[in-house]
């Protein structure tokens, strides 16, 4: 009996450690990382597989970024045909985030390579493998972001101490050993601006004058009505400290009195801007906050109305601020946007072993439903879509889109990892209402 032919397999050992202090853990060190990976190599000789001899290896690198030294090694040796599999220690050495991911699956996926984490015993391989891993990395971008978060409570205490936690100094202000300190050239400037709204009313009249004065902001920019609205709206100015639209006693002092800001405030209150948002209350738009363009400036809604007929557009903030030709896309007509987004969504609620998927990554989080009822309620929804009102339409997407970035060459819609499962819970609590 022949023995069979065993084809050979180049396997490359590729190993990470974050520069995070409290890393230093055995494991986490490349060199354990290495061992445990050849120590696999060496368990799979049978199947043909072999060492190849160049070290792939990132040390106090972040996996949240692609630009590495040994992986940028790795991937062009890939490129090169030099590899057939990839073996990591775990998979979040190779990457902390999906998008990432998805790019160095494509590469792996062109020149035909496979690759295996050595600690969650799954091969690319198979489909299985392939949800797998959607999954595992789901966990590791939350993780990523649940220590932003940490990171963000320990500004927030500190702010609420009313220390300056870093940033740009508000303009009339600037920064002394972490704490503002009051500008004297920019504070007369400062006291200028706000007792001169009081008498004109209007940012836009008054950024015009802040120009013909030769006052420009502290990098010398332009000061426009946008930054006007910002300054008079920064409770820096009467002594506080702002965290998160909370105001605590800053450790500065006030350059603006509490009286002033009291007119200044009655009269924004009762400005412009109310009368615009009781037009656009009537016109819902779906992607609001939600669409981005080429280069990444938001989009915003906004409408024409020719002959009683009302024309709803998305427009580049960039084409606001320096006029048409700007950008690329410049403006898009809602609808067809809208109709673009929600076909996408509506793709998803069809798809079982997208909700499996998405649902086992929600449910990370213990949650009191099944993956049954999810699935049963999530495909109630499309073939109720048309039946909800604007308002829920809107809710919906913003529980499942992260955002949409749209370019000349088309959409990509990004969907929130906890989405489904945010919008099953809503859903089954009856929270979702159709119009009659």
């Amino acid at each position: 009996e022949k023995s069979k032919v065993v084809r050979k397999l180049r396997c490359a050992v590729y190993t990470r450690k974050s520069s995070e202090e409290g890393l230093e853990q055995e494991f986490n060190s490349l060199h354990a990382q290495r061992e445990a990976c050849e120590a696999y190599i060496a368990s799979q000789r049978s199947e043909g597989w072999v060492l190849v001899r160049d070290q792939y290896d990132d040390g106090g690198i972040s996996g949240g970024t692609l630009e590495r030294p040994g992986l940028k090694r790795l991937l062009e040796d890939i490129e090169d045909g030099l590899v057939d599999v990839v073996v990591v220690y775990k998979i979040d050495r190779l990457s902390r985030s999906l998008a990432d991911f998805a790019k160095l699956v494509e590469v792996f996926d062109r020149n035909g390579v496979t690759f295996v984490s050595v600690t969650q015993s799954f091969n690319t391989t198979t489909s299985m493998g392939r949800l797998t891993l959607n999954i595992l990395l789901s966990f590791a971008q939350f993780e990523r972001e649940v220590t932003a978060e940490r990171i963000r409570d320990k500004v927030a205490a500190s702010r609420k101490k009313g220390m300056w936690m870093g940033g740009v100094p508000p303009y009339g202000y600037r920064v002394e050993n972490r704490k503002l300190v009051i500008d004297e050239e920019a504070v007369a400037h400062v006291r200028w601006i706000f007792a001169r709204f009081l008498e004109i009313g209007s940012c836009t009249e008054l950024a015009r004058e802040v120009g013909a004065r030769g006052i420009r902001t502290p990098r010398g920019n332009r000061i426009d009505k946008k930054y006007i609205y910002r300054m008079l709206s920064n409770r820096a100015y009467i002594g506080e400290a702002v965290h998160k639209g909370e105001s605590y006693p800053g450790e500065h002092d006030a350059i603006v009195d509490r009286e002033m800001w009291d007119r200044v405030h009655a009269i924004l209150q009762e400005s412009p801007r109310k009368r615009a948002a009781r037009t656009r209350s009537d016109t819902p738009a779906l992607l609001k906050g939600l669409l981005f363009g080429p280069d990444g400036a938001a989009f915003s809604p906004t409408h024409t109305r020719k002959g009683g007929k009302l024309y709803r557009y998305y427009v580049s903030q960039t084409v606001l601020k320096h006029g048409a030709g700007s950008c690329p896309v410049g403006r898009v007509p809602a609808g067809e946007i809208e109709a673009a987004v929600i076909d996408q969504l509506r793709a998803v609620f069809r798809q079982p072993e997208i909700v499996a998927g998405t649902w086992k990554a929600a449910c990370a989080h213990a949650t009191a439903i099944t993956e049954a009822e999810a699935r049963v309620a999530l495909q109630q929804i499309d073939p109720l879509w048309e039946e909800l009102f604007p308002a829920e339409q809107a809710r919906i997407v913003a529980l499942m889109v992260e955002r949409v970035d749209i370019g000349s060459d088309g959409l990509n819609v990004r969907l929130r990892v906890d989405g489904l499962g945010g919008l099953a819970r809503v859903m089954l609590a009856g929270g979702i209402e159709a119009a009659a």
